[in-house]
C-alpha cells in the first residue's frame, strides 16, 4: 500500500502530505531542469520511492530493460504512444509485456500506475530522467549518444574511456540512440553539451 500511495505524485502534490514531492511539482527536481514536467514528476517520485527501499540499482536495471523493449519494438511503441487505446487496455497490455521480460517489483508497479493513469506517451522521458537523477545521485555525468549501429562492447568501454577523461575523471552512464540516419560517426549530447562528428 506504501509503494502504490509513494508512486502517486498526482496525488501527493493535491493532498500535500509530501513536501519533497511538491518542491518537485512546483520547481521541477532537486536536479533542476534535469527532470520538469509530468515525467520529472513521475521520475522524481519513483526514485525517492527506489532510493529509500534501496532499490535504486534494480529499478534502473528494470527500466533500461523496458526501454530496451520499446526501442525494439515498433508495436509497443505505438502501444504507448497511441490515444485509441484505454487505459484498461494498455495496463493488461504492458502487464503481459513486464511479465514475459520479468519485469517485476517497483518498476513493474510503477509502469502499471503510468499506464492507469494515462501517462504511457512520456514513459521514455520518464526513463530517461529517472536515469539522470540516479547518475547524478551516484556522482556520475550522463551522456546521450547517437550513432548508426549498434556499439560493440570495446567500442563502448573506449567511448566510457574518453568521457571519463573529458569529464574529469567522473564516471559516465551512457544512453546509446541508433539512428540509420546517420552514415557515420557519432553525436554525443552531456548536459547542454554536445559533440557531433556524424556524417549524414
Amino acid at each position: 500500500e506504501r509503494s502504490r500511495t509513494a508512486l502517486q505524485p498526482e496525488r501527493a502534490e493535491r493532498a500535500g502530505n509530501q513536501r519533497r514531492e511538491r518542491r518537485v511539482a512546483q520547481n521541477g527536481s532537486e536536479a533542476g531542469p534535469l527532470v520538469a514536467g509530468v515525467a520529472g514528476r513521475y521520475a522524481s517520485a519513483l526514485f525517492e520511492l527506489a532510493r529509500d527501499e534501496r532499490q535504486v540499482d534494480a529499478v534502473a536495471e528494470s527500466l533500461n530493460q523496458f526501454d530496451g523493449l520499446l526501442k525494439e519494438s515498433a508495436d509497443l511503441r505505438r502501444l504507448v504512444r497511441s490515444p485509441v487505446f484505454s487505459a484498461e487496455e494498455q495496463e493488461a497490455a504492458i502487464g503481459a509485456v513486464l511479465d514475459k521480460a520479468g519485469i517485476k517489483g517497483l518498476a513493474y508497479n510503477f509502469l502499471l500506475l503510468v499506464a492507469s493513469n494515462r501517462r504511457l506517451f512520456a514513459v521514455r522521458d520518464m526513463v530517461k530522467a529517472f536515469r539522470g537523477l540516479v547518475a547524478r545521485w551516484k556522482g556520475e555525468v550522463s551522456a546521450e549518444v547517437t550513432v548508426a549501429e549498434k556499439l560493440s562492447d570495446s567500442h563502448l568501454e573506449t567511448l566510457k574511456s574518453t568521457l571519463k577523461t573529458v569529464t574529469g575523471g567522473k564516471e559516465v552512464d551512457l544512453n546509446v540512440k541508433i539512428d540509420p540516419a546517420i552514415i557515420g560517426g557519432l553525436i554525443v549530447k552531456g548536459g547542454s553539451r554536445m559533440v557531433d562528428t556524424s556524417l549524414t
